[in-house]
């Protein structure tokens, strides 16, 4: 499964971005799609998740109520919008398709590239 994350970009603080993941080369609604980034200096966190099914969602506590994650398994594309950003959501954001768990890295076996989301104050 090849993966290509991009939309990220700079904003200021308050502004919104959409980010999206392109899926090829995999069966993409068998897979569960996270969200990951990594900040300068900091290891990598899980952000957001979304179920093969698209059933059920997961978020980290500090992103909760801002970001929204969904999939479109026409396109083969996982979607992050995120709302009300704040200078501490600047990151390199990685996206991620596995088979098991969801809400840890080890979880996932393919990964983006990642796309980089700087906001500022």
């Amino acid at each position: 499964v090849q993966l290509q994350a991009y939309g990220g970009g700079l904003v200021q603080a308050g502004g919104s971005l959409r980010l999206s993941c392109a899926a090829s080369g995999g069966t993409f609604s068998s897979y569960n799609m996270g969200w990951f980034r990594q900040a300068p200096g900091k290891e990598r966190e899980f952000v957001s998740a979304i179920t093969w099914s698209g059933g059920r969602t997961y978020y980290a506590d500090s992103v909760k109520g801002r970001f929204t994650i969904s999939r479109d398994k026409v396109k083969n594309t996982v979607y992050m919008q995120m709302k009300s950003l704040k200078p501490e959501d600047t990151a390199v954001y990685y996206c991620a398709a596995g088979l098991t768990l969801v809400v840890v890295s080890r979880g996932y076996d393919y990964w983006g590239q990642g796309t980089e989301v700087t906001v500022s104050s």
